[in-house]
This record gives structure tokens, C-alpha cells and sequence, in this order.
């Protein structure tokens, strides 16, 4: 493979890496990072794993530590919109020219990555450590991608991981049982590293709990060390180690946050013990101003149009609990769309009996399944099931639906791919609008 020569061509390089090859090992991400020397080690990093809430965690976590007056360093994937959202920095998206530039910088010093060229997840996580350290950030929050012991982000060197709630997705990779999974999330802990653990299955927190006994690590777990209460009155107020906090506002809609958040104040909390300076007052802060697009994010109005990336039966279940406080006694019509390697029946099962009408949609991806294959799988569970040849279509025919039913409004889910496509279909939308105003 030629070496790309300008960041222009940098970034077409890595964009033609498979997006969805998936190489289970850390000896290429290793490699290059020695012929980096050692990046990883130039910044401490929350490290966090798990199935669900990963994101919203890390972003919390994110927002606190720059309220604190840290410069952050967030990877996270898979991204919505843009790939740059993987790697952002103070804050902001690293920007296309700074991209490229990356890229070239890792090329030049491990260019084996053009003979036998990286996964893409493998070589945007080396970009990014490499990014980090470039930028000077004071601490890093690493997302793990699907699993935890040969996912590329074990290569880095945290002071601090994190398991969030583990159940049952990419099983072909991590195993089939609950045990299994969390075994391989629990590949994140390092020996002398401490972990904060969010409430888990019985099956699941024996796994991991076993392992850090196994490397003699403290562990914090959720419901035992720590934890969030809600009063009668909806107030929230956090319990930990060392801190009390009352009266939490929480940035991020959806009863499932308010684990998110405990988890993130459990990491706060150990970050600082770990010479991480950060403030309660400041936790305070990332837990009210913290972002995440994709999760019960209203892109449109009239009617209400709502994306969430819940894409397993433990994300759609947290999602329906979400739907009951935020939407209670309202129209639902439901875009759907899945890839064919995801367990759909016990989805398909839990949301569509909720809705009044099911728009089934194809992806933009080669993993997109299509509608046609099981239609009538969705209609056994919705009187009213329409597959269409294109979101445009499915999105439309929602709308038109819930234009049609009082405080009827539009639920987009079944994939992180689907709330992507949304994002960028509406802002489209949106920019022809007025520029024809």
C-alpha cells in the first residue's frame, strides 16, 4: 500500500480501513505503540468497560474533570455522525487537518501499519493515545470497544477501570454466557489498578469480581460502596467513600442515567484518590452539563422525533423504562432497523408491541439486514408494519403517522448505524430549509 503523503490522503487512508474488520489481540496496537514510544504512559486514563452506559458514563466523567480545569482527552465509538467525534479533546472533535496530520506522525513511525495494515478500530485507537499525548492532556477516558482483555484499548495504562452493566452482545466474540463476557470485560483490570463496578447480574459480578480477587486490586461496587438515591420529592443525592453530594441534576434524560452517574462519581471519586485533582462541586457541574448525543436525543419537533442506541435486549429494556417516564400514554411509531449479527427477536418482542405503527428500515452498512427478511416477524407483533426501501421513506411514513394521532411522536432505535443516519438526515433537512428561508 502507497503511504498517503498529505492528511487529505491520510484520512482517506484510514477511512478505507475495514470499518467492520474486528481482530481480537493487542500485539499490533503493542507494536505500534513502542514504535511510538510509549504515548499510553504520558497521561493517566479512566479506562472504562461494559455492554451498556459505557458512553453516557465516560461522558460524565469527561465533563467533570474539564470543569475542574483538566485538559480531558475522550475516545469513545462507534461515532454518529463523524469519525472525528472518536477522539475529542477539551471538549472538541480533533479536527480534520489535526486528523490527518496524526495519521501520517503514526505512519512515519510504525509504517508496518501500510504493509499489514490495522483493523480500524485498531489503528484509530493508536491515533488517538498518539493524539493525546501530542496535546498534552492532562487525563484520558478510554471506552473499550466490544470487548475488554484483547480489545485495542488494553494496551493503554490506566490508573482507574470501570465495568458497567455487562449482558449479552457480540457473544460470537465473548462467549455465551453472562460468565463468559464478563470474563472478558474483566481483561481490562491491571494488578495495583483499582475498579468501580455498577450493579451487575449475580453471574456476571462472580466473573469480575473473581478476577480482581484473582490480581488482588480494590474493588467499589455499586449498591455496597457507593450509590445514587432518589428521594419522594425526585431529588437525587450521591452516597460514596468519601463524598455526600444532594440536589443532582442530571444532564442526560432517562431514569437508567441516574446508574450512569453513580458510577461516574464512583471514578471521580477514585480518580482523586489516584492524583487525579478533581472537585465535588466540579462532579457536580459534569453531571448537569454533560452530553451524549444518540441516547433519547429529540432531533426534531412536530412531531417529536427521538434517536436512542440501544441495539441489545438489555438496552432496550432500560429504553422501554426511559419510554414510560418520559412518554407515558402517547402514540408511539417506531423506525426500526437492525444488522443481521444482532439478537433482534427479543428487541422486536419488547418494543414493537408498544407501538401503534413499526417503519422498518434498511442501514447504510454492509451488515444492514433487510427488511423484507422479517417483516413478518415484526407484523406477529404490530398491527401495523410498513418495510421500506429507504430511511428517507421510513422516517417520512413515521411522521406522517404520528402527525396523523394526538401527541403522536417518532422513536428511532435498533442501532447505533440508525441514529447516525437520522442525525444527519434531519440536520440535512434542516440546512435546506433555511437555506430555502
Amino acid at each position: 500500500m502507497d503511504a498517503p503523503r498529505t492528511p487529505e490522503e491520510a484520512l482517506r487512508f484510514f477511512q478505507a480501513l475495514n470499518p467492520s474488520g474486528i481482530k481480537l489481540g493487542l500485539e499490533r496496537v503493542k507494536d505500534a505503540l513502542a514504535a511510538l514510544d510509549h504515548p499510553e504512559r504520558d497521561y493517566p486514563a479512566l479506562h472504562v468497560a461494559g455492554t451498556n452506559g459505557k458512553g453516557s458514563t465516560c461522558a460524565f466523567v469527561a465533563r467533570a474533570l474539564e470543569a475542574s480545569g483538566h485538559r480531558v482527552g475522550l475516545y469513545t465509538s462507534p461515532h454518529l455522525v463523524r469519525v472525528n467525534e472518536r477522539i475529542r479533546v477539551a471538549g472538541e472533535d480533533i479536527p480534520d487537518d489535526v486528523f490527518g496530520q496524526r495519521i501520517l506522525e503514526v505512519l512515519e513511525r510504525y509504517p508496518s501499519a501500510l504493509a499489514d495494515p490495522m483493523t480500524y478500530f485498531e489503528f484509530g485507537t493508536v491515533v488517538a493515545l498518539w493524539h493525546f499525548s501530542r496535546e498534552r492532556v492532562d487525563v484520558a477516558v478510554l471506552e473499550t470497544g466490544l470487548g475488554g482483555r484483547l480489545d485495542a484499548t488494553s494496551a493503554a495504562n490506566p490508573v482507574v477501570t470501570c465495568v458497567t452493566p455487562v449482558s449479552f452482545d457480540h457473544m460470537e466474540y465473548l462467549g455465551h454466557t453472562l460468565r463468559d463476557i464478563a470474563g472478558e470485560k474483566a481483561g481490562i483490570f491491571k494488578p495495583g489498578v483499582p475498579v468501580v463496578l455498577s450493579r451487575q447480574d449475580p453471574e456476571a459480578m462472580d466473573a469480575l469480581l473473581r478476577r480482581a480477587e484473582q490480581l488482588g486490586v480494590p474493588v467499589r461496587v455499586e449498591g455496597r460502596d457507593f450509590g445514587l438515591e432518589v428521594h419522594d420529592d425526585g431529588r437525587l443525592a450521591y452516597r460514596g467513600l468519601g463524598w455526600s453530594l444532594g440536589d443532582l441534576t442530571l444532564a442526560l434524560r432517562g431514569p437508567y442515567q441516574r446508574q450512569n452517574a453513580a458510577v461516574a462519581l464512583a471514578c471521580l471519586e477514585t480518580l482523586q484518590a489516584r492524583g487525579v485533582a478533581v472537585t465535588p462541586q466540579a462532579a457536580r457541574v459534569g453531571l448537569a452539563t454533560a452530553r451524549w448525543p444518540g441516547r433519547l436525543e429529540e432531533v426534531a419537533s412536530h412531531p417529536p422525533v427521538v434517536v436512542d442506541g440501544a441495539h441489545n435486549p438489555a438496552g432496550v429494556a432500560v429504553l422501554l423504562e426511559a419510554l414510560d417516564a418520559l412518554y407515558a400514554g402517547r402514540p408511539l411509531h417506531l423506525v426500526f432497523g437492525v444488522v443481521a449479527d444482532k439478537d433482534r427477536g427479543p428487541m422486536m418482542r419488547a418494543l414493537l408491541p408498544r407501538a401503534t405503527s413499526v417503519h422498518l428500515t434498511p442501514l447504510d452498512t454492509p451488515r444492514s439486514l433487510a427488511p423484507e427478511r422479517y417483516t413478518d416477524e415484526a407484523r406477529a407483533l404490530c398491527s401495523r408494519v410498513v418495510a421500506h426501501a429507504s430511511l428517507e421513506d421510513a422516517l417520512a411514513g413515521a411522521r406522517v403517522d404520528a402527525d396523523g394521532s394526538p401527541e403522536g411522536w417518532v422513536l428511532c432505535t435498533g442501532s447505533l448505524f440508525l441514529v447516525g443516519a437520522v442525525k444527519r438526515l434531519v440536520a440535512g433537512n434542516l440546512g435546506a430549509m433555511q437555506q430555502r428561508q
